[in-house]
């Protein structure tokens, strides 16, 4: 639930209830990164401090907004997937610019090794790349080494009630308590008793490739349905252009399939060298 605190919400009361609770948690979270901010600077390390800020994947249906893009929060199409990031790093980004190269979440950690000038040895391979010289200026706004995939697995999700899970953190906290880590969490790394298939790949798939995307949908009987847009002359994804990008298709839909199995086998463990069930 949206529920913010009745000193944001003043500034909406002209909204329906349910944005004047949105806008006002906007609102809130805004002025606590002022408050961070603000302490870096008492700290003195500001300058040098990485403040690195991401949305959630996707917008909701009747509050967010996606800006006119296709689809929504869960859904693979851009409306679902593009969020704003906003990074401050004054001694490496001492004048405001935007980059048009398309990143993905799973660059913050790779970007994080780099700079902090870390190698870490057994490291199991990863989906997202250092954006370090895009951040240094080194970096053209389209390039980037690898693509990006996206999968909406058919699978029931972890049922999250918020409102009840934080009024029992703060009852365990004004108790001097915390509470035990959810079950989900204690299972997160237990391998699947049945391994998943190699070979079928159930719900909406994508591959980003610079400014192609290509979608794999397949529906509840197995049958795959592609779907190819320019983004940089459709953002909407409206204009089908599979049929007419035949040798693009293929390369993309080579690494899209190898990506989906690569998926497949973190899931099952094979990218690890200590299997257990």
């Amino acid at each position: 639930p949206h529920r913010a605190s009745p000193s944001e919400v003043k500034a909406y009361a002209q909204q329906p209830k349910a944005l004047r609770e949105f806008y006002g948690e906007v609102s809130g979270m805004d002025r606590a990164f002022g408050k961070l901010r603000d302490a870096l600077g008492t700290l003195g390390i500001r300058d040098n401090t990485l403040l690195w800020y991401c949305s959630d994947n996707g917008a909701l249906p009747r509050v967010g907004s996606t800006g006119g893009l296709r689809g929504n929060k869960g859904k693979v199409y851009e409306g679902g997937l593009l969020v704003p990031a906003i990074l401050e790093w004054p001694r490496k980004l001492p004048q405001p610019r935007t980059t048009t190269m398309r990143c993905s979440t799973c660059d913050l950690y790779p970007t994080l090794l780099e700079i902090a000038g870390v190698r870490l040895s057994g490291q199991p391979p990863l989906d997202g790349v250092s954006l370090v010289k895009l951040i240094e200026g080194r970096a053209s706004s389209n390039q980037r080494t690898s693509g990006m995939g996206f999968w909406d697995y058919p699978a029931k999700g972890i049922s999250t009630p918020s409102a009840k899970w934080m009024a029992d953190l703060l009852a365990a906290q004004q108790a001097g308590r915390d509470l035990p880590a959810h079950e989900s969490s204690q299972r997160a790394a237990k391998l699947p008793e049945q391994p998943f298939s190699s070979d079928q790949f159930p719900g909406h798939a994508a591959w980003i490739d610079g400014d192609w995307k290509l979608h794999r949908i397949a529906d509840q009987r197995g049958r795959v349905k592609w779907e190819l847009y320019d983004l940089a002359q459709d953002r909407v994804e409206a204009k089908n252009v599979y049929v007419e990008n035949g040798p693009r298709e293929q390369q993309m839909r080579g690494q899209l399939e190898a990506w989906l199995r690569s998926v497949v086998g973190s899931l099952n463990g094979d990218d690890y060298t200590r299997r257990s069930r």
